[in-house]
């Protein structure tokens, strides 16, 4: 038995992050601590890395989204001295392939956004981490140049004693150390900044300083230098590149400080150079290999996603022209040759995908397994991201040929294509995605253009339906229970079962989306025995001693496609009885359009469950507009009344028309010897209007969202007395 309709507007709740965080934690410390200088052990390191593993969490769940807490992230493990070269591979990759495992998409995140999200995080903590890196040398910049100036004002005070100290400074110090006057002619540099350029003093003090202009000074370098020139500030530091004598790129980090005379007057520059061309190559190679794929070279998610969202947030009429693509048949090689094969193969399809891209304004890109991406930036037509899929599939008409095999490569692929508007690269991507499935459903080796509506079906009917068996058996169904509260004082009398499924590509995903399903294909009847398989062993844990003398009962919704069903009741009662309950510890509930028309044939099942003892609950009162006279006449002890009936008693004043409706129905129910429950309550003041009109029970967010049954125990309610 299953449920119809969600009771609950809003999103569900993410599960507990303790245990789950716990365990991120630990691979994570696993893999970086051996990489790392800390001085902590293994165990205060993994309680170091909790919290970032929670802010981790926490940002990929945010609404709206936010990756900017990836930069902290990275800047506190610089601060824990994982600092090895190796590091940030490591602390990268755990997030890459653990983040979203310890932390599943629930329904207002997608499992796409989700894996969008995780490596847009992945960027930020790529950044954070280098910048903590560039500002710890910044800052032991500033030492050394504290050093330096204190050294000339020493020379200043003592020119003997000084002048020896400042040279044992400016010789042996590990970084270039250059003195110019204010019109930039070079006085002297010591052995270090020789050796940077090329080991020729000569060059160096030949130069001026305002001569050292290089294509990637940001534009902000020579502003600084000028006002330093004319007095208005007294240092400044900037990432800057020089030419060698070579030819060749030297990066530095350098910091120019002025010197003033006795009087405040300028009289010479002092610069601290550091070179960090090869923490910038460094920099550069872990950006590549973050934004490219390992096997194949082409740009990966990261990069495809950020390329995307900036043309996506581009100037008002920009358009975008994607082509996601899928290899038609990949399984099979992976599964008859190896996946070294397969991974061969790809490599042969990502040389062709290459050739294909013959402008800047195109990029393709590996997403992920045999899947591709090609974007196109700003097209003219829908023809050039049409004429682009068409050259994609004749560059893999051509068997490839791997290890004296020719291998037949096939492609689907879905387009997307227009103005920008105000889609994300998520919804584009996942469009995209959804419209290949659809070129691959009408045979493969096409492409077909995105149509909202055609993706709507096919993810419903096509995804969805087909996998409904499957999950069943692979246990990817889930109970929350609900508790039902007594108006009266604010105590838990039961709890109703609510199947959720936790879709591998979906995420969590409520009874709306798939119960309709199951109900068209039939699996409607497996899934609601197991449903009550669940539920009745659950039940069986909570027949535990109660103050009042009575136990916890479950509710459980029976879908009206089940009540056709022959061993409805035979079943039902062989799952009681394994289960060592008597029929009052259920409930049943049934929703009340399921009712209307009914004849015998379809009330005797449950008026069988009535004489056992059985609860029978009336569900969705008031929407299914069925004769009030008939409730004499239909085996129920219940009645759940709507919840768009109560919306107006949210707030005082309530709504006097919800008032007088709830007031006739629950004076009805009561002359009928009926309880009323009252589903969908969400404020104090909502459930004080409902205790006054004489309801009985109540479930909604105000006391609980539906959850794991260990937490029906340690459920702090808000006080429903007040």
């Amino acid at each position: 038995m299953t449920v119809t309709t969600e009771p609950d507007p809003e999103p569900e709740p993410a599960p507990e992050p303790a245990d789950s965080l716990r365990r991120f934690a630990i691979i994570w410390s696993r893999a970086i601590y051996p990489a790392t200088a800390t001085s902590m052990t293994r165990g205060e390191f993994e309680e170091y890395l909790l919290p970032l593993a929670a802010r981790l969490e926490a940002a990929l769940h945010a609404q709206p989204f936010d990756p900017r807490a990836g930069a902290e992230i990275g800047a506190a493990l610089v601060a824990a001295h994982c600092t090895d070269p190796e590091s940030l591979p490591r602390i990268l990759g755990v997030v890459d392939a653990y983040l979203l495992l310890y932390s599943p998409p629930d329904p207002s995140l997608p499992a796409d956004e989700g894996r969008t999200r995780s490596a847009r995080l992945q960027h930020w903590i790529a950044s954070g981490y280098a910048r903590a890196l560039q500002e710890r040398t910044r800052t032991e910049q500033e030492a050394l140049s504290r050093a330096a100036l204190t050294a000339r004002i020493a020379v200043e005070q003592a020119l003997h004693e000084s002048e020896v100290r400042f040279r044992a400074i400016f010789q042996g110090a590990s970084i270039g150390i250059g003195i110019a006057d204010m019109e930039g002619r070079i006085l002297d540099v010591n052995d270090a900044l020789t050796t940077m350029f090329g080991g020729l003093e000569r060059r160096i003090l030949s130069r001026n300083v305002y001569d050292w202009v290089h294509p990637e000074d940001a534009p902000e370098v020579w502003e600084m230098q000028r006002q330093l020139n004319r007095g208005e500030r007294d240092r400044y530091s900037v990432e800057k590149a020089y030419y060698r004598p070579d030819g060749t790129a030297l990066w530095t980090n350098l910091t120019v400080s002025l010197l003033r005379d006795h009087a405040g007057v300028p009289q010479y520059m002092l610069a601290l150079t550091e070179d960090i061309t090869e923490e910038r190559l460094l920099n550069e190679r872990l950006r590549y290999e973050a934004t490219h794929d390992a096997l194949t070279g082409l740009a990966n998610r990261n990069l495809f996603f950020e390329r995307l969202e900036q043309v996506l947030g581009g100037p008002d009429g920009s358009r975008v022209g994607v082509c996601y693509l899928d290899l038609d048949g990949f399984k099979d090689v992976n599964d008859s040759l190896g996946h070294a094969v397969g991974d061969r193969l790809l490599v042969a399809v990502a040389e062709r995908l290459k050739a294909c891209v013959t402008s800047s304004d195109q990029l393709v890109a590996r997403i992920g397994g045999d899947e591709f991406a090609a974007l196109v930036v700003n097209p003219a037509s829908r023809a050039d991201v049409t004429g682009l899929a068409d050259l994609v599939l004749a560059a893999l008409a051509d068997p490839i040929r791997v290890d004296d095999r020719e291998l037949s490569v096939r492609c689907s692929i879905g387009i997307v294509e227009g103005q920008a508007g105000s889609l994300g690269p998520a919804e584009v991507l996942r469009s995209a995605d959804i419209t290949m499935y659809r070129a691959k459903a009408a045979g493969g080796n096409r492409f077909e253009l995105a149509d909202p509506d055609s993706d709507a079906r096919a993810i419903t009917r096509h995804g969805l339906t087909n996998r409904l068996p499957i999950a069943l058996e692979r246990g990817e169904f889930f109970i929350e229970y609900q508790p039902l509260v007594r108006l009266a004082d604010g105590s838990v009398r039961g709890a109703e079962a609510l199947v959720r499924w936790c879709h591998p590509v979906h995420g969590v995903l409520g009874p709306d989306r798939f119960i309709p399903l199951a109900e068209s294909t039939g699996l409607i009847v497996p899934l609601g025995h197991w449903v009550l398989e669940q539920a009745a062993w659950q039940a069986r844990d909570w027949q535990f001693p109660r103050s009042d003398g009575h136990p916890l009962r479950i509710n459980v919704n029976l879908s009206p496609a089940q009540l056709s069903h022959r061993g409805l009741v035979p079943e039902t009662l062989a799952v009681i009885k394994d289960a060592g309950l008597e029929p009052t510890a259920l409930c049943l509930e049934v929703t009340e359009s399921a009712f209307i028309g009914a004849d015998e044939e379809l009330l005797r099942p449950l008026r069988e469950f009535a004489d056992l003892g059985m609860a029978i609950a009336l569900d969705d009162f008031g929407t299914g507009y069925s004769n009030l006279a008939s409730l004499r006449r239909l085996p129920i002890t219940t009645l759940k009344l709507d919840r768009s009936f109560t919306r107006g008693m949210q707030q005082h004043p309530a709504d006097p028309v919800d008032v007088k409706i709830v007031e006739v129905v629950v004076d009805l129910a009561h002359t009928l010897g009926l309880s009323v429950t009252v589903e969908g309550v969400e404020t104090g003041t909502q459930a004080e209007y409902l205790r006054a009109l004489g309801c009985d029970t109540a479930q909604g967010w105000y006391y609980a969202r539906p959850g794991p049954p260990d937490r029906l125990h340690s459920l702090s309610l808000v006080d429903a007395t007040a």
